[in-house]
């Protein structure tokens, strides 16, 4: 009798920095759809991001490793930083497939994500590659997209990378915010004072 395949989740984004509702996210959906794992998936360049100033590639990837690193329903992939270039979803789940044959994957990403989702590159073929679990907040309609094979509602938290950017920048707290390690990684490297934004 063959061994059920394992059910990973995957939460790709630029995490510049990883925040508590990143990780509220993966956790959601981990427990909602009995998921064996979500691996986090920072980005090298995002497509809709190109040409905007971001932290470092390793800064990004070091933050969400210390993010998760007590947390064993969850682990970090650098698949896409590996591969350099522009990041593209189709190209992350093809090598996670290959890394992964006998997985089952599912793509994790917000509503707003979605409603752009026939902007995607290879947008046909990204359904065959993996299911994909739509998340939004409490309160907020799902919205009617055929794409998602699932949806999934997280605890509003009002947090984003951009607001920790500024706040940084401007020497409000970010403390609970981000996780701990998090924030004195922030503040050991000095991180984003310079005014990295959108």
């Amino acid at each position: 009798m063959s061994a059920p395949q394992a059910r990973v989740g995957v939460l790709g984004g630029t995490f510049d920095p990883i925040h508590h509702g990143h990780l509220a996210a993966a956790s959601e959906v981990c427990a909602a759809l009995r998921l064996d794992q979500v691996l986090l998936v920072p980005a090298n360049i995002q497509p809709f991001k190109r040409d905007l100033d971001f932290a470092d590639a390793h800064h990004r990837l070091e933050m969400c490793r210390l993010a998760v690193e007590r947390d064993d329903r969850f682990a970090v992939s650098a698949v896409d930083i590996d591969r350099g270039g522009v990041t593209y979803t189709v190209d992350t789940l093809t090598d996670l497939r290959e890394q992964l044959p006998d997985a089952s994957l599912y793509f994790i990403t917000g509503a707003d994500a979605l409603q752009r989702f026939d902007e995607w590159r290879d947008a046909e073929r990204l359904t065959d590659l993996a299911q994909f679990v739509g998340v939004t907040r409490p309160g907020h309609s799902f919205p009617e997209l055929e794409t998602p094979h699932a949806w999934v509602e997280v605890p509003a938290l009002a947090v984003s990378s951009t607001d920790v950017r500024r706040r940084v920048r401007t020497g409000a707290p970010i403390r609970y915010l981000v996780p701990r390690l998090v924030a004195d990684y922030i503040a050991q490297h000095d991180l984003y004072a310079g005014g990295i934004d959108d």
